[in-house]
């Protein structure tokens, strides 16, 4: 049973709605805190666009410690959602980006200890981009966890990890919670940050604390306006303006997508699950897809025929392969992914030919260059 009510910080964004509504539809009562940031919600935004009627929202950012006290006041669970997303910019926008998500973090962390109140439940989203590189396995040495390629090794055009001892390329295999962490962008140091805070903190007071890595999350909501989000929405953007989607280095980069509905779920059942606690826990779907199959399946799904721009450079701070081992969660909290990847793809598209983006991708990669960050 959820202990309500429960607070979701970045409550009014692209996760955050629909866990509001699902979280309702369970019968618990729930209050949102969010700053309704101008590059997600729009500039000028004064309201929660997709928050259900009645939902209490505390606009607000969470540094702001009196408004965080006003947010928790009688709250029984907090899932903790709230930080500044992408990892291109967070190369270069490195304030906001520490302030937003290790400070805010720490601002609520500090309100629930010392603020006098009393809450039993924190679930945190972390990122599976905390792991840097996933887990590799090499033909003649067996499974290894290979550092960041070298620039020599991306200057040359030179894409596959290679074997730490034997220098011979490697294939992905499943990442799993035990590979060490090894951030390669801002982005992900402060996402590594978040988890740990909570972690050691929730320890300390016996607040029952779990660290979700989030893969790549996809589908209805997603700001598409926003060129930093998550790569469907930047592609469906793209394809909507006529744009061909740009996918760096050679497109067969690999990542782990899965629906919000299904991290949702997992949500749901870590707010639930009392007797779990003190964990991070991966959740993905366990499938393997490149970047650039999911940009052609998006363009199938919306029936143009624009090809992926494959951009044949690479970008600071972009990984190669890191796919989920999801047997943990599974044991843990019985959680299994449901939704397809083409089923998924579908709703993405349906929902997104209803909107109007303003296609900024190319602001958003000039800015990169003028940082030195493409290369």
């Amino acid at each position: 049973m959820i202990s309500s009510p429960v607070l979701v910080t970045g409550g009014a964004g692209f996760i955050g709605s629909h866990l509001v509504e699902a979280l309702l539809a369970r019968g618990a009562t729930v209050r949102v805190l969010d700053s309704l940031e101008p590059q997600v919600h729009g500039a000028g935004a004064t309201r929660a666009r997709h928050l259900p009627d009645g939902v209490e929202l505390v606009r607000a950012s969470v540094c702001d410690a009196a408004a965080v006290d006003r947010a928790l006041a009688g709250v029984g669970s907090v899932v903790h959602l709230a930080a500044q997303v992408g990892v291109g910019q967070s190369m270069y926008a490195i304030v906001p980006y520490v302030d937003e998500n290790v400070r805010g973090t720490a601002v609520l962390l500090d309100r629930l200890v010392n603020g006098g109140h009393h809450v039993r439940r924190l679930v945190v989203a972390s990122s599976m981009s905390i792991y840097g590189e996933g887990r590799y396995r090499c033909p003649s040495c067996g499974p290894v966890a290979p550092t960041p390629r070298p620039l020599a090794q991306l200057q040359a055009r030179d894409w596959e990890l290679r074997c730490p001892t034997c220098r011979v390329v490697t294939t992905p295999a499943p990442c799993d919670e035990d590979k060490p962490i090894a951030p390669t962008s801002v982005y992900a140091v402060t996402k590594r940050d978040q988890e740990e805070l909570c972690l050691c903190v929730g320890r300390a007071y016996g607040i029952g604390t779990v660290a979700l890595r989030l893969f790549n999350v996809y589908g209805p909501r997603q700001a598409l306006s926003n060129p930093y989000t998550g790569v469907g929405a930047i592609f469906s953007s793209r394809l909507l303006n006529g744009q061909r989607p740009p996918v760096f280095e050679d497109g067969r980069q690999s990542r782990d997508f899965i629906h919000v509905s299904d991290i949702v779920e997992a949500f749901c059942l870590a707010l639930e699950r009392e007797d779990v606690a003190d964990v991070a826990l991966n959740v993905g779907t366990g499938h393997s897809t490149s970047v650039a199959a999911l940009a052609e399946a998006i363009a199938r799904s919306m029936g143009v025929a624009l090809a992926p721009e494959i951009v044949g450079r690479f970008r600071e701070g972009d990984i190669r392969h890191c796919v989920a081992d999801v047997s943990r969660i599974g044991r843990v909290l019985g959680f299994s992914a449901r939704v397809a990847l083409a089923k998924g793809v579908e709703d993405l598209v349906a929902w997104a030919r209803l909107q109007r983006p303003d296609d900024r991708v190319g602001q958003a990669r000039d800015e990169l260059e003028r940082k030195g960050l493409i290369r």
